[in-house]
């Protein structure tokens, strides 16, 4: 196996563009990789790109009627059809919208394949991660849902265990509801209450399919206003004891960067310097929990497109490299050149927030007035029980 981690990249993913006024501008893309060529991360990443997934690969999740009604819609935008989530508020069609979300997900299913062949330990696509997307509609910005087309892939050429762990902001409902009665596959999603975001899904009662399925769906419902400490808290005190006993063979995760204090489409006050240390978590035990440490990182949303998501994925790759990026450094002029000539604006200075990163583990007991214990409890005490866990 490859000591060296691979950097999923095709200038072309920038096509997969809404329009100028919708929130997924794809300029943080552009932003990303040239960040990550500022500090050099692309010397120490293999960077290739893979082909766009075909009809077949996008069968493994997607129905047939909705990948032609995507292509339908890719040639004729105006005529997308509603029913399939085309054309809608949050998934406007566009010209070339399937090539463009075929290109994507073809990136995180080869990054999959590569992984269990052993090409490399770790690979990133921060491109992909567009979790919403459901067999046969869009939804939330998400065209194909790349990241349940990777597990699926992974299912197909034999793996017995894979963990999907989504820290966006937003339920990871799309990859949830494709393997809801697969008991192959543990999802687990950190994400805002959906009593107060979309997409309303991701309770703590939601825990899988019948049978041995059952306790495979793992959802922590974070009250708005979470800030740092409550976020690496609920985290540590649900992922890492369940991937100690999953043991899985491949790691997913989605790194969705909306849950930063600035983003303007949710509620919840995590700071760049927290999304770094999860980050840096998931790479730690995919080395110790997962087989071969094969792990998959995954972009997602985030809409503060020049000061949060570029900053957040840039030390997501610099992680999966080895080479992570020193929080107090500061950002080269190149890439803040390059800001300016994209969007006009002044670009942040450092890769940190200045925050202190600091939380209080699980096993220093909890506070029963706490709304961020309160979420782990109602996690720990719907799930934990039927994988024969302590609540």
């Amino acid at each position: 196996m490859s000591g060296r981690a691979l950097l999923m990249w095709d200038d072309a993913v920038t096509a997969y563009n809404f329009g100028d006024h919708h929130p997924m501008d794809p300029v943080r893309l552009a932003l990303t990789m040239g960040l990550v060529r500022a500090y050099g991360l692309d010397t120490a990443v293999d960077v290739v790109a893979a082909p766009a997934a075909g009809d077949s690969t996008l069968r493994l999740v997607h129905r047939q009627d909705y990948v032609d009604a995507v292509r339908a819609a890719s040639t004729s935008p105006r005529d997308a059809d509603a029913a399939y989530g085309l054309g809608t508020e949050d998934d406007p069609a566009f010209r070339g919208m399937h090539e463009a979300a075929a290109l994507i997900a073809g990136q995180s299913v080869g990054a999959a394949e590569a992984l269990w062949r052993g090409d490399a330990a770790h690979a990133v696509n921060f491109a992909g991660g567009l979790h919403h997307a459901m067999p046969g509609s869009a939804a939330g910005f998400c065209v194909y849902n790349d990241a349940a087309l990777a597990i699926a892939r992974l299912l197909e050429l034999g793996v017995e265990r894979i963990a999907y762990v989504d820290v966006d902001v937003h339920h990871g409902d799309g990859v949830q509801a494709a393997f809801w009665d697969d008991p192959r596959v543990l999802t687990v999603s950190l994400h805002e209450h959906p009593r107060l975001l979309f997409p309303g899904t991701g309770w703590p009662e939601e825990t899988g399919g019948a049978g041995a399925a059952e306790g495979s769906a793992v959802n922590v419902a974070l009250p708005a206003g979470t800030g740092d400490e409550g976020w690496l808290r609920a985290f540590h005190a649900v992922v890492p004891e369940l991937l100690a006993d999953f043991r899985p063979q491949v790691l997913v995760t989605q790194h969705g960067a909306d849950t930063h204090f600035e983003d303007p489409l949710a509620h919840l006050a995590v700071s760049l310097d927290a999304q770094r240390a999860v980050q840096a978590a998931c790479h730690e035990l995919a080395h110790e929990y997962v087989e071969g440490a094969r792990w998959l990182a995954l972009g997602g949303g985030g809409y503060a497109v020049v000061d949060v998501v570029p900053r957040s994925w840039t030390h997501l790759v610099g992680i999966a490299a080895h080479r992570p990026v020193e929080p107090e450094s500061v950002i080269p002029q190149s890439w803040k050149d390059q800001v300016y000539a994209l969007t006009r604006e002044l670009g942040p200075g450092r890769m940190t927030d200045g925050r202190t990163v600091a939380w209080r583990g699980w096993e220093e007991g909890y506070d029963p007035a706490d709304r961020v214990d309160q979420a782990v409890v109602a996690v720990r005490g719907a799930v934990f029980p039927l994988r024969g866990l302590l609540a």
